[in-house]
């Protein structure tokens, strides 16, 4: 959710949508530059949040950060930048940073798997006492992007000495787009096999629920509405009613309504179209909750 007009609107827009979990942009995704957070507005999204019933909210941190580089200046500030988004988490109270690795650019796989580790451990050990998680998130593999694969990430947390405090985010999109066929029931099994059998369950802290534009090892990340990209329904279905996953947020990243920057706190008509597929594929004989419809609170 926006966080246009104050990080509490966030949580008022979730609270008209329905919305279980959150996840926001603690700054301008697209900039270096961060503005000052007033102890005021801290106060006040905590207490919004925490009225709220929306648990767990976790932030997306900026798409400029890339720790996976060896290039010194961009590495130094990437590094600051994550820091400084960790900071800003704890500050807010949310359980995690989801992060994207970087491009791994002139360097080898294996040097970038390094340097994220490095990074990772860098700004962790900066903060000893911090309760924010970061959350390495799986990505499509365009480009030199590093973390397309379950063997990257798991080596990449395992490289950082004290990992308490990482975990990992898995974006359906781009685990399609990265080569893991999500939409059989064969393909399914043996995804989760795979990340439970190199990264271990215990890791994953978040799903980002987003459908395809792009077929199953296009390496492009191009998020499509539920159901109406190349995953389809089912694989959905499975997921929200998978056991294994119950306890953990799901977090629509589709696109939303073109008034959506204007401020406005009313339902979007995209967001409320998806939360009612993906509320729609629950099990509600298995004691899930009911599809909520326009205008409750």
């Amino acid at each position: 959710m926006s966080i246009a007009g104050g990080l509490p609107n966030a949580v008022a827009r979730a609270t008209i949508h329905g919305c279980e979990a959150l996840q926001i942009f603690s700054k301008n995704a697209s900039q270096w530059r961060a503005r000052p957070l007033p102890r005021e507005e801290i106060a006040a999204f905590r207490q919004a949040a925490g009225e709220s019933g929306v648990f767990p909210i976790v932030a997306h941190a900026s798409y400029l950060i890339n720790i996976a580089t060896a290039a010194p200046a961009l590495r130094a500030q990437s590094i600051a930048a994550l820091g400084e988004e960790l900071d800003r988490a704890e500050a807010l109270g949310l359980q995690g940073i989801v992060l994207h690795p970087g491009a791994r650019l002139t360097a080898s796989s294996d040097e970038a798997i390094s340097l994220v580790s490095a990074a990772l451990g860098q700004v962790l050990k900066e903060r000893p006492r911090g309760k924010t998680m970061i959350l390495i998130e799986h990505t499509a593999g365009q480009g030199s992007a590093m973390g397309a694969s379950f063997e990257e990430i798991a080596a990449m947390l395992d490289g950082v000495k004290d990992g308490r405090r990482l975990g990992v985010c898995l974006d359906t999109c781009h685990l399609l787009a990265s080569g893991y066929d999500l939409c059989s029931t064969k393909g399914y099994e043996e995804t989760f096999d795979a990340f439970d059998r190199l990264i271990g369950f215990e890791r994953l802290e978040v799903f980002h629920l987003n459908d395809s534009k792009k077929p199953c090892m296009s390496r492009v990340d191009r998020h499509e509405h539920i159901g109406k990209g190349c995953i389809g329904l089912e694989p959905f279905r499975r997921l929200v009613n998978d056991a294994r996953f119950a306890h953990l947020p799901m977090i629509l990243e589709t696109e939303k309504s073109e008034w959506r920057e204007r401020g406005t706190m009313g339902i979007d008509p995209l967001d409320e179209m998806n939360l009612n597929v993906l509320r729609g594929l629950r099990d509600l004989s298995a004691g899930k909750q009911k599809i909520r419809r326009s205008g409750e609170n």
